[in-house]
């Protein structure tokens, strides 16, 4: 086996250290502010948003951290707060994730009345909708996700955001209430139909604009359907429910089908 020569090995590592150095150098001049800058935080807003712009996160953090750090007095300060929370959030990480809710729930509570505040309570609901996990999982992002857009929606009717706060909003409801229908479907396929009827009409009261709500109608009624004389006549309601409110469905011919069949059983019966 051949070694390298002592001499060379030193030769090679400090060749190595001063590389190192020189990066380190270049680094922290590239983050640094130039001689002569009137306004620092600013210069070190504009770089930190221009290296988020790029998806440089930990660059764009360095300058940030620099602001919220140095100039305490900055007006770019809550800014850069938000910043922050954007580098982590744009990361994705489980951790990264974990620190974007520090940072926007931070900046509600020490700028409550800045006028970006409803961005960050915003971003405070979509970080925890960014965790959502599907219907047949663990629901508690979920209910945190519905917890902090329903105060973004209310607290700031007139944000700019506010369209796409209610759009995001009615995707994590329709998440939690696809899990509760599951559920209740579950107990449908096993034909305990009480606990179906039960869990349907509970989503029903809790969520009544839920998107896939005809699958809720539809199932109820038939769970209700092979019941006695009184629930047959309570599931008639819900068939013509379906009908009435939605024109597309592959729910749609079976309810009217059923609405027919019922209504003959329960004329015969009369």
């Amino acid at each position: 086996m051949i070694t390298a020569h002592p001499i060379a090995r030193r030769v090679c590592l400090l060749v190595a250290v001063f590389a190192l150095a020189a990066a380190s150098a270049c680094g922290s001049a590239a983050r640094g502010v130039p001689d002569g800058t009137v306004q620092p935080d600013k210069f070190l807003y504009e770089r930190g948003s221009e290296e988020l712009a790029e998806k440089n996160w930990l660059t764009a953090r360095e300058f940030f951290r620099q602001i919220i750090d140095t100039y305490t007095q900055s007006t770019y300060r809550p800014d850069a707060k938000l910043g922050m929370g954007d580098t982590y959030f744009g990361e994705g990480t489980p951790d990264g994730l974990e620190r974007a809710l520090n940072e926007f729930r931070e900046f509600l509570s020490f700028f409550p009345t800045n006028p970006r505040a409803d961005y960050a309570q915003f971003k405070l609901g979509m970080t925890h909708f960014r965790q959502m996990r599907g219907p047949q999982r663990d629901q508690t992002e979920t209910r945190e996700a519905i917890r902090e857009l329903d105060l973004f929606v209310t607290r700031y009717p007139n944000s700019t955001l506010l369209t796409e706060g209610k759009a995001r909003l009615r995707d994590a409801r329709d998440r939690l209430s696809q899990s509760d229908y599951e559920v209740g479907y579950f107990y449908y396929r096993q034909r305990w139909y009480p606990g179906a009827v039960d869990r349907f009409k509970a989503l029903l009261k809790q969520d009544p604009e839920f998107t896939n709500r005809d699958a809720v109608y539809f199932h109820l009624g038939e769970a209700l359907a092979k019941g006695n004389s009184s629930s047959k006549a309570e599931a008639l309601p819900y068939f013509e429910k379906l009908v009435e409110e939605f024109q597309q469905s592959e729910y749609l011919a079976d309810a009217t089908k059923r609405i027919a069949e019922l209504k003959a059983e329960l004329q015969d019966k009369s």
